[in-house]
């Protein structure tokens, strides 16, 4: 069974919602699909919405063609991918340096990661969002909210179900700014850098991750 955080107001919900949905029907999701459909039907607001056009197909769909889908969605397209520091940093060493940064963010928060995932990993990133004090993960979301709508905008051109997710994460961030518009289209026609392969070659020692957020 998959607890969410209790007594905490509906948008840290839709935000640990939503960080469920997005990573790998594994044994114990699959497990959780229907209570995690019922969350989504108690959930106000248009990212509530956003999560009942998409639960549907995700609670019914078969375990083995859910974890194709996913596998061929985001794994396998790099415009799909959800590690959302890889739209924008191009550089090696400077997307090490966001990296590095979102990881002291949540050791700050008194949330720092556990497990082999990076900092960026949008579920983890949503995780963070849901638990953290004062706004903090919101904050991380928004400085990142135009690779949030190439990912958005990606998952729709692909005609998938998760586009839905990506909305309704988009509509708990916040409208796109003139400036997020811009940079967003700027990536959409660039494509992700081709550049960044693997961890090993930008990412420094200190992000690997460990601690108590993780996906």
């Amino acid at each position: 069974m998959i607890a969410f955080p209790a007594g905490r107001a509906d948008k840290a919900r839709a935000y640990k919602l939503c960080s469920l949905l997005l990573l790998y029907p594994d044994e114990e999701l699959l497990a959780a699909r229907d209570q995690l459909a019922q969350a989504a039907a108690s959930l106000p607001s248009p990212a509530g919405r956003a999560l009942r056009r998409f639960c549907p197909w995700w609670a019914e769909c078969d375990p083995i063609e859910l974890q194709q889908h996913y596998v061929e969605t985001f794994d396998l397209h790099k415009r799909c991918g959800l590690y959302v520091t890889f739209y924008g940093d191009g550089d090696r060493r400077q997307r090490g340096m966001a990296l590095l940064r979102l990881k002291r963010m949540y050791r700050a928060a008194g949330l720092p990661l556990e497990g082999r995932e990076l900092p960026d990993y949008l579920p983890v990133m949503l995780e963070f969002a849901a638990a953290a004090p004062d706004g903090r993960g919101e904050f991380a979301l928004r400085e990142h909210r135009s690779a949030l709508e190439l990912i958005r905008l990606s998952l729709l051109e692909r005609d998938t179900p998760y586009a839905d997710v990506l909305d309704g994460v988009c509509r708990l961030v916040g409208a796109l700014s003139a400036a997020d518009r811009a940079a967003a289209l700027r990536l959409a026609a660039a494509g992700p850098p081709r550049e960044l392969v693997g961890l090993e070659p930008f990412a420094p020692a200190e992000v690997m991750p460990t601690g108590e957020l993780r996906r």
